[in-house]
Parts: structure tokens; sequence; C-alpha cells
């Protein structure tokens, strides 16, 4: 259903912005929150948001006039809409059994991944996008209104194709991992899989993709073949993303700011010289908390991050093996409970650091010329979303005006 063209919210007890034109109280000024407010939406788009009391008066005599809806939010605090920078969400088959065995004391390794790869190839595309589908619903239902996706679990030229494709459905976010782990049929010869990787693959993918990732670890990518890969991409016009510093210390995390990506994900491991570098850079760290979670790794150190200047993104990484999630309340009480973030800050991380994690301008905030993504909750601030783990507390989800859930 379309947006009416003009709608006046009402009644929003407290808005947050992520508009640093909005004084704040200390300690959460980013979030650009204002009490008893309102906001203004002309064709999907932010026109004006403030205290109710300081609507435009030109904008409240046109709107007496008009057609424009208005809804009152009775009271409700609004956030703008989740912005989920890490996700993979098309695959076939389940790793439930690893996860019990996990949760009986066997160590996470990357290798899990090759069972999701055999299930993904034998999934239909009809299966594969009704699944999607489902997941779609899921973010939307508990708030976010923009994702990215990454392939990954096909692993063949033509595989890694369809998921991009099935993915594009969705979202323009999309990104090519063919570097996700190298499938068994090359497991004697690695080089070689890359060279397909950058070849002939990348060919395949890159006109359904807008971003490519490697999985730079042990087990999976060396920073020299990750190196090559983001590269070559890169070359055909694709952002850089990284995953690196997932299982242990390692280069990727350095070798993302030498490329200039835009995000390096996971950072769970993290060294002095690898915090300088990002600190100077304008790569964005994104913690994956519902991975320590699912893993029983230790925790990424958000504070240290933070404190050191360096922009966090907080994402589900919702994917089969190692973040089975799609809830990003869940990972913002994660990281106020085990990560040092404050709850203004993971809220934060959550919305305007994805989009930076993403280069997105048009998302993450609710400031004039903002898409008008954003959540209504069922609470008074947007502090209950981290005091009120697991429960269901969005009330309306809006993407550009127009309602989702």
């Amino acid at each position: 259903m379309l947006a009416p063209a003009t709608t006046l919210f009402t009644g929003i007890g407290q808005l947050v912005t992520n508009d640093p034109a909005f004084a704040a109280s200390a300690g959460v000024e980013r979030l650009g929150i204002v009490d008893h407010a309102a906001m203004l939406v002309v064709d999907g788009v932010v026109q004006w948001a403030g205290a109710a009391s300081s609507l435009p008066v030109a904008d409240a005599a046109a709107l007496a006039v008009s057609d424009a809806d208005v809804v009152d939010l009775a009271g409700a605090a609004v956030i703008p809409g989740f912005v989920d920078s890490h996700t993979h969400l098309v695959f076939g088959g389940d790793r439930a059994a690893e996860f019990e065995a996990r949760m009986s004391g066997q160590a996470y390794s990357a290798g899990g991944i090759r069972s999701t790869v055999a299930a993904t190839r034998a999934a239909t595309d009809a299966e594969l996008t009704a699944r999607l589908d489902t997941f779609v619903a899921e973010l939307h239902a508990q708030g976010t209104t923009t994702f990215e996706i990454k392939s990954g679990y096909g692993l063949t030229v033509d595989d890694e194709a369809r998921l991009l494709a099935i993915a594009r459905r969705v979202t323009e976010d999309t990104t090519f991992l063919g570097a996700h782990v190298v499938p068994a049929e090359f497991a004697a010869d690695p080089d070689a899989y890359v060279d397909l990787v950058v070849g002939e693959m990348l060919d395949a993918c890159a006109p359904h993709a807008r971003w490519i990732d490697t999985f730079c670890e042990t087990g999976a990518f060396t920073p020299e073949q990750s190196r090559r890969i983001l590269k070559a991409g890169a070359a055909r016009g694709l952002g850089v993303r990284l995953h690196a510093s997932q299982l242990a210390p390692g280069a990727g995390i350095r070798l993302a700011v030498d490329l200039d990506a835009a995000s390096v994900d996971h950072c769970t491991y993290l060294t002095d010289d690898d915090i300088v570098a990002l600190a100077g850079s304008s790569t964005v760290a994104t913690l994956l908390p519902g991975v320590e979670f699912s893993t029983r790794q230790p925790y990424p150190d958000a504070r240290r991050l933070i404190d050191a200047g360096v922009t966090v993104a907080l994402a589900s990484d919702c994917n089969p093996g190692s973040s089975f999630t799609s809830s990003m309340p869940f990972c913002i009480a994660v990281a106020v409970r085990d990560m040092g973030m404050t709850p203004a800050e993971a809220v934060w991380s959550a919305t305007a650091g994805g989009a930076a994690a993403l280069r997105r301008t048009d998302v993450g905030h609710l400031a004039p010329g903002a898409r008008a993504d954003f959540v209504a909750l069922r609470a008074p601030g947007y502090v209950h979303l981290a005091y009120r783990p697991g429960v269901p507390l969005a009330a309306g989800v809006w993407r550009a005006g127009a309602r989702l859930a």
C-alpha cells in the first residue's frame, strides 16, 4: 500500500533523531533526542522533526487545509529503523545439531560453513526465496528497515550468482562473498579457487552486487588471498567489506583499513595496532554480538574502540551457524550487558552506525531529508531496548513513511 503524500506523526513521547543539531542530555548527544515531538513526512521523506510545539506555522496551516494523514503515536518512543549491515539470509538447511554440540563443549570453527553450502546448492530458487521472505518479515517485525545480505553459501559460479539475484529482490545492499570458505572440491588447491573467485565468479556476480567481502581468517582465506580478491572486486566497482579477527588476532583489520573498506566485521580479537589503524580511518568496526553469544567466544571490547574514536556499528550476522538471530534489539541488549556499551551507544550503533557501515546517508537518522524509516516502541524511551531484553517492543514499523509491521 502506498503511503499518503503527507503524514504528520504526533504524540511522540521521545524522538531519537540521531541528528546532532538537537541538544541532548550529557552522554547521549549523538542521539539528538526530542521530547514531546512530532515528525512531518512528505513522499516518504522526513520534511521536519522536532518538538510538537515548534511545528512551523506555515506547515501547520497547510496541514489544516490538506488531506494529510495525522497519526497519533500516543506517547510512544520513536527511533530510526535499525540498519543491519551484516547478514547471510539466503541459505538452505539447518545447523541446530552443530549448535547443540557447541553448547556441549565443542569449539566453533569455520568448517561448518561447508554443510550449509551443500544444503544451499541442493535447494531450489523457490525454496530459497520463500525462506528469505520469512526472514525479511522477521526483520521488519523487530524494527529493521535496511539490511545487507551476503552470498557465500553457493561457492560455484552459478550458485553465487543466483543467491545474489535472489537477495537483490529485497535489498540494494548485496555483497558477493564467494570467498567465504574454500569449497571441498578445491581443498587441495585453494589458490585455484581464488583464481575462480576473481575471474569467472566475479564476472557473474558483480552485476548483482554492491559490495565484495572475504573471510580473512585461519581456515578460510589468508591476508594475501583476501587482498587479491578485494582488489579485484574494487576494480569492478564494488565497495569493500571484510570479515576479520573473529577467531584470533590477524592482519585482516589493517588490511581493511589499507583498502579503505567501508566496514571490517567481527573484530573480536583486537591489538593496539588494530585500534590505532581503525581510529585513523573511515572504516567502521562492525560488532556482531549474536556470534559471541552463540559460539561462547569472548565478546569484542566495544568500550576500547569507542574510547579510541572508532566508529562502531552493531549487526546481527544472521546465519545458520554462528548467529541464528534476526533481532537487532537482542544485539543491543547483549552489547550493553557484555560489551561495555551504554544504551545510547548501542542504539546509535544499530542505526546510524549501521548506515555508516553501508556508507548510506539516507537512513539511520530522522533529520530532514532522511528516508522516513522508523520504529514506534511500546516503551517511553530507547533505554528499554536494553532494559527489557527479549520483549517485543516494536509497536509499529514504517519504511519510507509506509507501515511495514
